[in-house]
């Protein structure tokens, strides 16, 4: 089994954080996105991965890539990396890429983050994961038929096709169908917006009798700006407290410091005189004192002091002394 995850460019919504991290890359609950992402797919496939490619903008640098690869290691997998020189789409994204469609692989766009306890059907001849939502007008939905295949994709639908939303994760048993699709879509300049659509690959298999069958998840996490991620962030740890994972590290030194579950905080990180909680991430060798923090998400090297933080996010080696909430500094910044 292999995993391909388009990545695309660093983002705007998430700025500043992106400006000096690409946004797969940002922890959540101590574990950057695209991790989670891959850990989860490997937990719901309950299969070997052998391979897991990325495809990235140039400019991500060498630091990042050699970070992913070793993402892919964790796994037991080995990491590719493809970049994707322009911004034309996800069905171009997907064909930078073509190298390694072949076989049962699945495609994750990697700001998305899920919980699902489903056995994947693999007879099928792909999966596309779903959620039910209140508002299916804001997304892409699928129609099903009485035998519960996916017959139709229609993105914002004005009027009421089904109120189950595409969530960006795909499964193929043979990658190569989906590629030879993609590529008569390229070779047809067959574009929107702009933009070739891995949507019009699927709809070609389709036509060809392709069965395609829903993947139901539990939960679905966005990461697309800073408060849906402070709330990704929180909603995680929840997770993985009720499953009883240890999220408070053995290195940390807690003086003084009442800890309201759930927390991840990281090594080495020095809370002092602080409340912190619930629903903080701290990361590795962040210093707080004298401060009461909740609802937050706090990177790697930071130092908050005298500060009344909720719904706030900090990059990676900034400073922050104050009483301001809600914040959104990035890496390297200070306000003190």
């Amino acid at each position: 089994m292999k995993i391909i995850v388009p990545m695309a460019g660093r983002g705007s919504r998430l700025r500043p954080h992106t400006l000096t991290i690409p946004k797969p890359l940002i922890p959540i609950a101590g574990k950057p996105i695209v991790q989670r992402l891959v850990e989860d797919i490997a937990g719901v496939l309950e299969e070997k991965i052998e391979e897991i490619a990325f495809i990235i903008a140039e400019d991500f640098g060498p630091e990042t890539e050699e970070n992913l690869k070793a993402v892919a290691q964790s796994l037991g997998a080995k990491g590719t990396i493809y970049y994707q020189d322009k911004p034309l789409g996800t069905g171009h994204a997907i064909m930078c890429a073509q190298d390694s469609l072949s076989g049962p692989c699945v495609i994750a766009y990697a700001d998305t983050l899920f919980r699902a306890d489903f056995a994947l059907d693999k007879e099928a001849d792909s999966v596309i994961w779903v959620k039910q939502v209140a508002n299916p007008q804001a997304y892409g939905v699928v129609s099903l038929n009485e035998a519960d295949e996916i017959t139709g994709l229609v993105e914002k639908p004005a009027e009421f096709v089904s109120d189950l939303a595409v969530i960006g994760i795909y499964y193929f048993k043979q990658g190569e169908v989906l590629k030879q699709e993609l590529q008569a879509v390229l070779d047809a300049q067959l574009m929107h917006g702009g933009e070739y659509q891995i949507n019009d690959g699927i709809k070609q298999m389709q036509a060809k009798g392709y069965v395609f069958k829903p993947g139901k998840i539990d939960e679905w996490m966005d990461c697309g700006n800073k408060n849906v991620t402070v709330e990704t962030n929180g909603r995680m740890l929840q997770f993985l407290h009720k499953e009883g994972k240890h999220l408070v590290s053995e290195t940390a030194k807690l003086e003084n410091a009442s800890i309201i579950s759930p927390c991840f905080i990281g090594e080495n990180a020095v809370i002092k005189d602080s409340t912190v909680g619930p629903n903080v991430s701290v990361g590795a060798g962040t210093v707080i004192k004298n401060s009461s923090v909740s609802e937050s998400l706090i990177q790697n090297f930071s130092t908050i002091t005298n500060a009344q933080l909720k719904n706030a996010m900090i990059g990676n080696h900034a400073k922050f002394d104050g009483n301001f909430t809600a914040i959104s500094i990035g890496d390297y910044s200070e306000l003190i």
